[in-house]
């Protein structure tokens, strides 16, 4: 059994939609970044898991800030894992957990649920697989990126990493690799070569970097928000209920860690990537995805089944109203978080993590593609 690696990830993601795969109409009319996270969860690599929990966020808000021809673009994720003794070897040690996504609580979900197990990793295999099995953009424009972490040989496998980065390049898909470990090594076990075929970037991190928290005075009002905003959502149809639990839970997940995540998360939820129309009503009005008449009276909340069609109408309105105003209240709160975020963070040597790696790449990639 080897010594692997535990990666999880992006997100995360970079948002809502429904595990399908299937843009919303609205997201539709954008173009999009598309963020394949392909994590390695085979043994040793527990202290990377903890920092992808961490980072999650934090990636998602910075990718949430840009903008291409003046429109954010739609963000989704995608989560595979590898190189796991779970997985039946018969699957190449190799599953899906999030498809190509705009969900993040669904992403932000199976990143907690991630554990490790010994098995081999087949950096081909899952890069390939990855490539053939996502719903992938059409779009020339748009940009498509693979991120695949480890820390065993990328040459390992039936599939050859050399034809899998070339398939993914010759679909516009480009290939960044993180090996955790000492650069050097990641270099002579070929994930620099890997991320070189298909237009990448090849990095390397510490995995076992602890992150110093930054809690900031404005946090403790943005969690209290971020709890506020969650009254705003209704839920319609069994899938809803079901979510908004997850919302919850979610936030939950983020507090266990400390106040820094969970203001993140806090600062996703009152951005518009944050889309989550396909179980809750306000989001679904203001996107247009849904025709509220055509839903069943038991398929609607309790507190408005006995409602007629105006009260619905308004019911909804009143609560867009009043997420809208908690949002600018968080967005507000974070202007000044982030000025004293900035100034703590000036004190503190750089980090050598997953966030700063992928967030520098992407940024550069991104820029090519016209993203600001």
């Amino acid at each position: 059994m080897k010594n692997s690696m535990k990666i999880i990830s992006l997100f995360c993601l970079i948002l809502s939609l429904s595990g399908s795969g299937l843009l919303a109409q609205a997201a539709k009319e954008k173009e999009s970044i598309q963020l394949a996270i392909l994590l390695d969860t085979s043994s040793s690599m527990d202290g990377l898991i903890e920092q992808a929990k961490s980072q999650i966020w934090k990636i998602v808000n910075e990718l949430a800030t840009t903008k291409k021809n003046g429109m954010a673009p739609a963000i989704e994720v995608a989560l595979y894992e590898y190189g796991n003794n779970g997985i039946p070897s018969g699957e190449g040690y190799i599953r899906m957990k999030v498809p190509m996504t705009r969900d993040l609580d669904k992403v932000s979900d199976e990143l907690f649920k991630l554990t490790t197990d010994g098995g081999d990793e087949y950096c081909g295999k899952v890069i390939l697989s990855a490539v053939k099995g996502l719903n992938w953009s059409k779009n020339k424009n748009d940009l498509k990126v693979i991120i695949i972490a480890g820390n065993e040989p990328f040459s390992q496998g039936d599939v050859a990493y050399e034809k899998a980065c070339k398939e993914a390049i010759s679909r516009g898909i480009i290939v960044n690799t993180i090996f955790c470990g000492d650069y050097k090594e990641g270099v002579e076990t070929f994930w620099k070569k890997g991320a070189d075929l298909a237009d990448g970037k090849y990095m390397n991190i510490d995995q076992n970097q602890k992150i110093a928290a930054i809690e900031a005075p404005q946090d403790n009002d943005i969690i209290k928000l971020s709890e506020d905003l969650n009254k705003t959502y209704v839920a319609y149809g069994k899938a809803g209920v079901e979510k908004k639990e997850r919302q919850a839970l979610q936030d939950a997940n983020a507090s266990s860690l400390n106040k820094e995540v969970a203001a993140q998360r806090a600062l996703t939820k009152a951005s518009e990537q944050y889309e989550n129309s396909s179980w809750d009503l306000v989001d679904a009005k203001k996107n247009k995805a849904l025709d509220m008449e055509k839903l069943k009276t038991e398929e609607l909340p309790a507190e408005m089944q006995k409602m007629n069609k105006k009260e619905r109408e308004e019911y909804i309105n009143k609560m867009l109203t009043k997420r809208n105003d908690i949002q600018k209240k968080i967005q507000k709160l974070n202007d000044e978080r982030q000025k004293y975020i900035e100034k703590e963070r000036k004190k503190q040597s750089a980090d050598n993590t997953l966030d700063t790696a992928v967030l520098k790449t992407i940024k550069a990639q991104a820029a090519k593609k016209g993203f600001k």
